[in-house]
């Protein structure tokens, strides 16, 4: 006589091996003194300061301010061991570029001019790779949705750090302003780095200065950098722009001071980067000051008892 569904099923369940199909990883709890005598590996750094291994971080600007040059750079330096803006890289990771709008000549252009001013850093050039729009033979995905995650899965198994540039492009779904439509986003990086893998977003800012959309997105990361031009910037100055963290989990001090950068082209053809201390505007000066000064008043105003 055969045996039923149900007896197979506990048949094949009391096998060592066997485990129920589809079954949801199970959530642990632990104790404190069990967590406390865990051995988790401490995070290392990737480029010192800011961007360190299981890392969360946001980087954005205003159109035409210099994202794309900045996250090429940061890339670069990843990749290769080497140094960007006041940014050091203590060895050479693996990274993954996901582009999502450049024309790959643009691209290459701008990947040549960096490789040719960084020639010493040659050997670890591969550990940079590029996934961008016009070396596809369809649309780029859309990492909101699970399909468009997996689709690049492969590609991220043996990298170091992402560089997703940029959100609207590349996180398609949804409306931006909404809150939710950031929780694809956010639980896709959570997974990652609890795979061991850091990310950097690029992100565009709105006509007033600020990220655009949901202020959601800060909540998990690590740090945010906002790329703004300098107070009296003239168009003809290019690339020249100040880099400001506003949110630092990690680090302080002068780690986390403002400082301002300007690219030019040298007559060899060769890019400079130059940086120097960000000028303070004196508006922001005097608003401080009698900011304290009202403080200090009220104070010496109130009466004990």
């Amino acid at each position: 006589m055969g045996h039923t569904s149900s007896e197979l099923l506990e048949i094949v369940s009391k096998t060592p091996d066997y485990s129920p199909p589809n079954q949801k990883p199970k959530i642990r709890a632990i104790t404190l003194t069990d967590f406390l005598q865990m051995e988790i590996p401490e995070r290392e750094m990737l480029l010192s300061p800011f961007l360190t291994t299981q890392g969360l971080c946001l980087l954005y600007a205003k159109q035409g301010v210099g994202k794309t040059h900045v996250a090429l750079g940061i890339a670069y330096a990843v990749a290769t061991g080497g140094r960007f803006l006041k940014w050091k890289a203590p060895q050479p990771r693996k990274v993954l570029y996901i582009d999502g709008e450049m024309p790959a000549i643009s691209m290459q252009e701008r990947l040549r001019r960096i490789s040719i001013t960084e020639e010493s850093a040659s050997n670890y050039r591969d550990y940079l790779r590029l996934i961008t729009p016009d070396l596809q033979e369809r649309a780029m995905p859309d990492l909101s949705t699970k399909e468009g995650q997996l689709s690049i899965d492969s590609f991220v198994e043996d990298r170091d750090l992402l560089i997703v540039d940029n959100l609207s492009c590349l996180f398609r779904s949804g409306i931006e302003n909404d809150a939710e439509s950031w929780l694809p986003a956010q639980e896709w990086g959570l997974e990652l780095r609890r795979r061991g893998k850091s990310i950097l977003f690029i992100h565009h800012a709105g006509k007033g200065g600020q990220q655009r959309g949901t202020s959601k997105k800060e909540d998990t990361l690590d740090a945010v950098i906002c790329l703004k031009h300098p107070t009296g910037y003239r168009s003809e100055e290019g690339a020249r722009f100040e880099v400001h963290f506003e949110k630092t989990r990690h680090f302080a001090g002068e780690d986390a001071a403002p400082f301002e950068v300007h690219l030019s082209e040298q007559d060899d053809g060769l890019w400079l980067w130059e940086t120097q201390d960000a000028k303070i505007d004196p508006e922001v000066i005097l608003v401080a000051e009698l900011t304290k000064r009202n403080i200090r008043s009220t104070k010496l105003k109130k009466k004990p008892g």
